[in-house]
């Protein structure tokens, strides 16, 4: 099977929602569910890009010990600290909370940053229990269990081949032979639109379609460029487009963003924080 080539051509058949006028409630609510004690910026850079791709309203949940540095950087969100594990992770007791978050959010972001733990499969389980639309990420992906079919919404899975694997319950080498098929096999059983990262990334849906994306630049292979994609996703839903358009287009952005970045930077040496900044003028107007 061959994938479409996704670029400008192929995104006009996948259209994002037209800005509209209005206060920050027209253009969606948005909870960041990210970070632990020891990657406390990944909500900075995650929520960061949401706004950039047009999100109107903000809320990040992270460990208590990153909230109030998280909240100074990052003045547009409202940030709620949770209660810690051991490890500077969110203990389980944040379950019940982040379950009344989601059903407050038109869109939700959870998993970026997320340190491992027990709370992560309750918590995976209760963001595809809302009404919201979802992108999943990291952590929360090595905790998925069982898929959901009653969603009004197909969620949105991000892993890079390590956590695909974890997903399929197979070798990170056959992920790395066969990205596209291993992508397409995960979209069925989770019943989700999934992106399998890579050096060529691919979009893949439930149905079997399928979308290479061949651009960007070196300098996306970063740290906290994932976040970023990950915000782009959730800014993007919480305007209201469809998961499978928001994945297109958010995978295009990022690596356009890559792109200019490489021209007037360098191939590589910018920040994950800088990609974030390209993203406005990418957008449709």
């Amino acid at each position: 099977m061959k994938p479409r080539a996704l670029n400008r051509t192929a995104l006009r058949d996948h259209p994002l929602p037209p800005v509209v006028d209005g206060d920050k409630e027209t253009k969606g609510r948005i909870l960041i569910v990210a970070g632990s004690r020891d990657v406390p910026g990944a909500g900075l850079l995650t929520g960061l890009a949401a706004m950039r791709a047009g999100a109107g309203k903000l809320r990040i949940a992270t460990a208590k010990s990153a909230a109030v540095a998280l909240g100074i950087a990052m003045p547009e969100a409202m940030v709620v600290g949770l209660e810690e594990d051991s490890n500077g992770g969110f203990a389980e007791s944040a379950v019940d909370t982040l379950r009344k978050a989601a059903s407050e959010a038109d869109a939700v972001v959870a998993g970026p940053g997320m340190e491992p733990g027990k709370s992560c499969v309750g918590i995976a389980e209760a963001m595809l229990a809302s009404e919201a639309r979802l992108a999943l990420d990291a952590a929360l992906l090595r905790a998925l269990r069982q898929p959901r079919s009653d969603r009004s919404t197909m969620p949105v899975l991000l892993p890079h081949a390590g956590e695909l694997a974890s997903l399929l319950d197979c070798d990170e080498a056959e992920i790395e032979d066969d990205p596209l098929g291993c992508g397409l096999h995960a979209a069925k059983a989770f019943r989700s639109a999934v992106l399998a990262k890579g050096v060529t990334s691919h979009v893949v849906t439930p149905s079997g379609d399928a979308w290479a994306y061949y651009g960007g630049a070196a300098g996306l292979g970063v740290s906290g460029s994932g976040d970023v994609l990950a915000g782009i996703v959730g800014g993007l839903l919480a305007r209201g487009a469809e998961p499978l358009n928001a994945l297109l287009w958010a995978v295009w952005l990022h690596g356009e963003a890559g792109s200019a970045l490489a021209k007037r930077v360098g191939p590589i040496g910018f920040l994950a924080r800088e990609i974030a900044e390209e993203i406005p003028a990418l957008l449709p107007r």
